[in-house]
This record gives C-alpha cells, structure tokens and sequence, in this order.
C-alpha cells in the first residue's frame, strides 16, 4: 500500500559449471567438498573424480563451485560466492525482478584462485577486501579491490603454519583481523585421521592475526594467541582510541561438533580486545544465549558500532528467532530486542537495511542517522503449514516489529547469507 510496488519473487539457481554439467548428464558428477570427501567412500568418490577429469567428462579448471553461501554487490556488479571458487556474476531484472546468471567471474584475469564467501566494503571509499584458504601453502592469501573492481597484489600469510577452517574475517579503517581457529583441514586425515579432511584440533591454540590493511607483504602480521577462541563468522572489528583492535564474533564453543552435530554447538558471542601497543588480550561476554548469523547497519563495517541483529539457535544451525543485542551493555541488559517466530517455525540469517539511506554511497557521514534506524530482513518458514514468508521488522521496536510480510507462492529452503540491493 502506500503507493509502494507489488511484491515480486524470483526462485532460480545460479548456473555454475557443476549446475550445467550435472544437468546435462542427469545426475552428480562432481563431489560436494566436506560431505564428499570422508573415509574410504570419500577416496573412492576421489578416484572417480581424477578419472573422470582425465577421460575429459569434465574440466576442474571450470571449478565445482556451487555459488549458494552468500551474495555480494560491489562495483556495480552483484555476485553470487562459494569459498573454494571464484565468485559468479548475476543479475537482477530491475523490469521484472527475475534472477539470470551472468557467468563465472575472474575480475579481468587478476584472480588466481578461489575467493571468500564473506569479502567486506568499506562503505566510506568503495574498496572490498577479501581472502583466499588452501589445504596446501601458502594457507591464507589476502587481496583487495579498489572501487571499480580493479583487484590489488595478493599478499600470501605464510606465517599462517597449518591449515585452518578459515571462513570469515574482518576489516578495520587500519587492518584486516584473521582468526586461525581451532578447526583445521588435513586432507590426508580421509585415510590416515579421522575420516574428514576437516576436523578440530583441540591441543591447537586460537590466533588472531592483525594485519594492516594496505600491506604489501605478510611481514607486518601480528598474531596474539586467544585461546578457545573459534568463530565461523565476524560480526565487526574497529580501532578504538587506545590504538587497540576490537573483535566482535559469535564464539563457536564445543566446536568439534560444528560439522558433524551442530545441534550441540553453542555459540556465545563475544568482544575481544587486542592492545597493539602491548600484546594484551581481554575478553567479555555479551549474552547467553545462542547466537549465530548477526548483520550490522554497513555503514559501520570496520567501525565501532553499537547494536548486533542475530539468529538465535534453538536448536542451532535452525533459527528460531531474532535478538538485537547492544555491544555497550552485557548479560540480560545486553538483549534490547527480540523476536521469537513461534513454534515450528524458522527462519534465515537477518539482514539490516538503513531507513531511507544508500548503504553504498560513500558521502554519507556518521551521525546523519541514528544507527538501528532501519528494518531488519529474513525469511521465515513454518514447518507444520509448510508455508514460507518474507518478514520486514522494524530494527528500533523492542519487539523488532512485523511491519511488512508477504507470504510466498513456495518454500524457500533454510540458506545461508543474504543482502539488500
């Protein structure tokens, strides 16, 4: 109403090389890469794998990336991303809303290697931030782009000694923050370990690594142990006035559950501050609860911000509903908002859009809007009607209250991470 346009849905799959490929021949051909490849079973479906590729079914230089983790818009281009390949080019019909796929995307040639899921921008300059991880050396390599795409030197972290499950990072105005986390990657250990290439090591001690964010080289890193210390994801990371990095991100205890039974994983979120100047670590709880999948306003991206909308895991990975925490108080005072779906009912990860603000234009300044001026985004589906919705709450209610919801004409299944365009 309102004058507002009629709500439009759009359901397609992002035609990756593994999508056309199986679609051509009727069935699996290229491994799913954690749930593939475990145990005996796993070396077989790797065998075939190698077989295959060299009998000329299919070209692993075209990757086996699935694009379903997460959505990205940068330098006038939306993607769609998927860790251990490059991103993929979408688009978005403005006519009609409907979702085409563009086509595998390798920034002009300067990518030379799979790409992160979670890249950030700096809302202020345009420039995007991102990563690459490796079962083989160098473990971690980092990268950025400047506002119109045009990617900078990879800056290889070979002071990153063993392989871990690096999923997610941060950036500040001054540095990127990299967390070198209890779960870890052995290939070798689907026949010699464990069964699973990815695994947690719980004699391994947490690392944060801080690394300036224009930095040629990976000599300028710093790492600062933070024991048990184990995110999947970043919610934020600033400077405060004390020339210390502040860490915000859900704690992923128990966390040799996350892959094999995540419902008994807790996620605590916490705040973890990092004293440059002396190498002191201190850290603090913000609530109890389980909390996973938090977005923030982008303007704030790699600056201090105060509220946190995130899923609550009941049980985790599902999400039963939405809390807005505050980051400037702790315990109870901590949950300033909340919204619970009702039984049987679950949704995805939240995603937070400014009221009336272009979160991609870099002439807003700070204080022009209050911060948790917005609505908060997610969808929701309910088990025992089998229905799906689309919700719109508003971001300052205590209540985070529905002020939009469309029901949609089919289910849309449990994902991963989201955005506005």
């Amino acid at each position: 109403g309102g004058g507002c346009a009629p709500a439009t849905v759009s359901s397609r799959y992002v035609r990756t090389y593994k999508y056309n490929l199986e679609r051509e021949v009727g069935g699996p051909v290229l491994p799913r890469t954690f749930a593939a490849f475990h145990g005996i079973a796993g070396i077989a479906r790797g065998a075939v794998t190698a077989v295959r590729s060299i009998s000329g079914q299919m070209n692993p230089v075209n990757g086996f990336g699935v694009a379903n983790t997460s959505l990205f818009y940068f330098a006038n281009r939306l993607f769609a991303l998927w860790e251990a390949d490059f991103p993929y080019a979408v688009h978005v019909s403005p006519e009609t809303g409907d979702v085409s796929t563009i086509g595998r995307f390798d920034f002009d040639g300067s990518l030379f290697g799979p790409m992160t899921a979670h890249p950030k921008k700096d809302a202020d300059t345009g420039e995007a931030f991102a990563f690459r991880y490796s079962p083989v050396p160098p473990y971690l390599t980092y990268f950025w782009f400047d506002r119109n795409g045009n990617k900078q030197q990879d800056v290889p972290i070979f002071s990153m000694e063993t392989a871990a499950f690096v999923h997610d990072f941060a950036v500040t105005k001054r540095h990127a923050v990299f967390t070198d986390i209890q779960i870890v990657v052995n290939p070798t250990d689907i026949l010699f370990g464990s069964g699973s290439a990815v695994s947690a090591d719980k004699a391994k001690v947490s690392r944060v690594g801080i690394l300036p964010r224009y930095a040629n080289s990976d000599r300028e890193i710093r790492w600062f142990e933070v024991p048990g210390f184990n995110p999947i994801h970043i919610i934020n990371a600033w400077e405060d006035e004390d020339d210390a990095v502040v860490v915000v991100a859900p704690n992923c205890l128990s966390v040799e559950h996350a892959f094999e039974c995540a419902d008994m994983v807790h996620c605590l979120v916490e705040i973890v501050r990092i004293d440059l100047r002396t190498g002191s670590v201190s850290r603090r709880a913000v609530a109890a609860e389980n909390l996973e999948f938090g977005t923030i306003n982008q303007r704030y991206v790699g600056k201090k911000n105060r509220y946190v909308y995130i899923g609550i895991g009941n049980p985790h990975p599902k999400i039963s509903g939405i809390v807005k925490l505050d980051l400037e108080a702790s315990g109870s005072g901590a949950v300033v908002g909340k919204r619970e779906f009702g039984e049987g009912c679950f949704g995805g990860e939240p995603f937070f859009v400014a009221n009336d603000v272009d979160i991609g234009n870099p002439g807003i300044r700070e204080g022009e809007q209050e911060e948790d001026d917005g609505f908060v985004l997610t969808y929701v589906h309910d088990e025992k009607r089998d229905q799906s919705k689309f919700l719109v709450m508003d971001a300052k209610s205590p209540e985070l209250d529905i002020v939009a919801e469309v029901l949609l004409p089919r289910r849309v299944p449990y994902g991963f991470h989201g955005t506005f365009i």
